[in-house]
C-alpha cells in the first residue's frame, strides 16, 4: 500500500513541480560550474548503497561528508546553495529515488555512505530494515539540530508506529515546516 501511495504522490508532486524544477536547474547551472544534479552515495534499506540525486547546492570540490563535519559549511555553498537548502528545493530530484524504489516519501533520512556511527546505531535498533525517506519523524522533530542518538530514537519510534496515517501526519508537518524553514541550517 505504501508503495502505491508513493507512486501516486510522485506523479502528483512532479506534475505541479516540473516548472519550478526547471527553474532551479537553470539557476544552479547559471550560478556555478559543474553538474546541476549531485549524486550522493547513500545507505538504503538493509544497508544497500544507492545514488541519491539532489540539486547541487555546494561547489564540486566539497568533501563528501555530513555538512556538520565541514569546518566552515557556508564557504562550500554555491551562490544559491543556502536558498536551495532553506527551501528544501534541492530535494526535488529525490522523486527519482522514490520512483525507482530506493526511497519512500516518509522514512528515516538516508545516511551518507561514510556515516558509520549512524549506520551502526540504526542497524542495532532494526531501523535499517526501513526504506529511507525524503522526510521522516526525526526530520520534523529537529532535523539538523538533533544528535545521532536522538535521530535514531525518532527513527525507532517511527518503525514502531509506522502507518499510512502516521505518514500523512509527517508529510503535512513537513510541508508546514518547509514553509516556516524551522530546523534548517545553511
Amino acid at each position: 500500500m505504501k508503495r502505491i501511495i508513493d507512486l501516486i504522490l510522485v506523479v502528483a508532486v512532479f506534475s505541479v513541480s516540473v516548472i519550478p524544477m526547471i527553474l532551479v536547474a537553470l539557476a544552479v547551472r547559471l550560478t556555478s560550474t559543474g553538474p546541476v544534479i549531485y549524486w550522493s552515495d547513500r545507505v538504503g534499506k538493509n544497508n544497500k548503497i544507492f545514488s541519491m540525486p539532489k540539486f547541487r547546492s555546494m561547489y564540486i570540490d566539497t568533501p563528501a561528508v555530513a555538512t556538520h563535519l565541514l569546518n566552515d559549511p557556508c564557504s562550500y555553498l554555491t551562490p544559491i546553495g543556502s536558498f536551495l537548502r532553506r527551501t528544501s528545493l534541492d530535494e526535488f530530484p529525490q522523486l527519482w529515488s522514490i520512483l525507482v524504489g530506493d526511497m519512500s516519501f516518509v522514512g528515516p533520512r538516508p545516511a551518507l555512505f561514510n556515516q558509520f556511527d549512524l549506520i551502526e546505531l540504526r542497524d542495532r535498533c532494526g531501523v535499517s530494515s526501513l526504506l529511507p525517506g525524503v522526510t521522516g519523524w526525526a526530520q520534523i522533530n529537529g532535523r539538523d539540530e538533533l544528535s545521532i542518538e536522538e535521530k535514531v530514537r525518532f527513527d525507532l519510534d517511527y518503525l514502531q508506529r509506522k502507518s499510512v496515517f502516521f505518514d500523512v501526519k509527517i508529510i503535512l508537518i513537513t510541508v508546514l515546516m518547509v514553509f516556516s524553514r524551522k530546523g534548517v541550517n545553511h
